[in-house]
């Protein structure tokens, strides 16, 4: 049975990292529908955000040149949205795993939190939905800027862009569908692969969460009426065997995470007490 895959991203629908993504998935004999914001939506988490018109969430067709046949789709909506619609059939058939990215830069260790590519996978895994985020590690503090709700962007560079290798994180996303679809529903694969040809790669490894993203973001200058922010080197010791220390050394990295788990271990005893 053919399985069927939704392809989005929070970089926007004509990011090269999205076509890459689904035509990986196209060549693995994936049934592909592609649909994605219409404009950058990264920093969105699970955020339910559209912009909407005579109370319709706004949907254009946009045909990807590569995939002739594959629908595609921009939406004015985030992410999350997006994958939430798409699993209530509003791109035709609902997909049983989505396929979030390929970021332009990495989103590791907890700063994942506030990513729209990891929100998008979230919301498909909270809604019975296999998800799978990955992304590329282009992201330094020279080359980032801070997006909406002060998450680290990579800052767009057509020219160089194109270059970059793509095809590696396709190729270990893909590579990591089948686990994917075999584990529990509630868990997200998040992937990150460095910017390295896939024969200089030098594999895959499963990392725990680094404490804290690539850089971070700082209030460089606040006064009346404004607060004006920076991205920085987060300076804190990259502990081994994280998905930072991995990419660091040339790895890509994976790790399954869970959005929304209940804690056990805050003592709220004698609440259900009866009075």
């Amino acid at each position: 049975m053919t399985i069927r895959v939704l392809v989005t991203n929070d970089d926007g629908i004509a990011a090269p990292g999205l076509r890459w993504l689904a035509r990986t998935a196209v060549q693995r004999g994936l049934d592909v529908v592609v649909a994605a914001p219409s404009e950058e939506a990264s920093g969105a988490s699970a955020a339910m955000s559209a912009v909407e018109r005579d109370g319709r969430v706004v949907v254009e067709e946009h045909p990807i040149e590569e995939l002739p046949g594959v629908p595609a789709y921009g939406v004015a909506g985030s992410p999350a949205l997006i994958t939430l619609i798409a699993l209530h059939g509003a791109f035709g058939p609902a997909p049983s795993a989505v396929l979030s990215g390929i970021n332009r830069g990495a989103n590791a260790g907890r700063a994942v939190l506030h990513s729209g590519t990891v929100g998008a996978a979230f919301t498909a895994a909270a809604n019975g939905c296999h998800g799978l985020a990955v992304s590329l590690d282009v992201l330094s503090v020279h080359e980032a800027s801070t997006g909406s709700g002060g998450a680290a962007v990579a800052v767009p560079r057509p020219d160089r862009d194109e270059r970059r290798h793509w095809a590696t994180a396709a190729r270990v996303a893909l590579d990591l569908l089948p686990r994917l679809t075999a584990g529990p529903v509630e868990s997200v694969l998040n992937v990150n692969s460095p910017d390295l040809p896939y024969e200089r790669l030098r594999g895959i490894r499963r990392g725990t969460l680094a404490g804290f993203g690539q850089v971070q973001m700082t209030v460089a200058e606040a006064g009346k009426g404004f607060v004006r922010t920076a991205l920085e080197e987060s300076g804190q010791y990259v502990e081994p065997g994280t998905d930072v220390a991995w990419l660091a050394e040339g790895y890509a990295s994976v790790t399954a995470i869970r959005a929304v788990t209940e804690a056990s271990d805050v003592d709220l005893s004698g609440l259900d007490d009866p009075r």
